[in-house]
């Protein structure tokens, strides 16, 4: 499967090489949902390859697509929580736990 350039890769899943938590959008993603570190992402972003997910998740929006794949992972909960415990971090995001926000 080619990758769409959709961006849901860069804000769903967490990125432990970026700090970036679960369901937060990465610095590094552009308006234009692509990467201003192309060239210099680390090894876990140059390593992704479109698959099945990309194709499960298709969908208008990158907001829809995000929570598309959240719920297909069982994460919305937990990026809930993420997201209304302002975590800045991976580290502070972990102390968290759905419901604790």
């Amino acid at each position: 499967m080619e990758c769409t350039r959709c961006g849901a890769c860069c804000v769903a899943p967490d990125i432990a090489a970026l700090d970036k938590p679960l369901g937060l959008r990465c610095p590094h993603l552009t308006e234009d949902n692509l990467c201003s570190v192309y060239e210099r992402r680390p090894q876990v972003c140059r390593s992704y390859e479109a698959d099945e997910v990309c194709r499960r998740i298709e969908a208008p929006t990158l907001e829809e697509r995000v929570r598309k794949y959240l719920d297909l992972f069982g994460l919305a909960a937990e990026a809930e929580a993420v997201s209304q415990g302002g975590c800045g971090s991976m580290r502070a995001a972990r102390k968290l736990r759905p419901g604790d926000a």
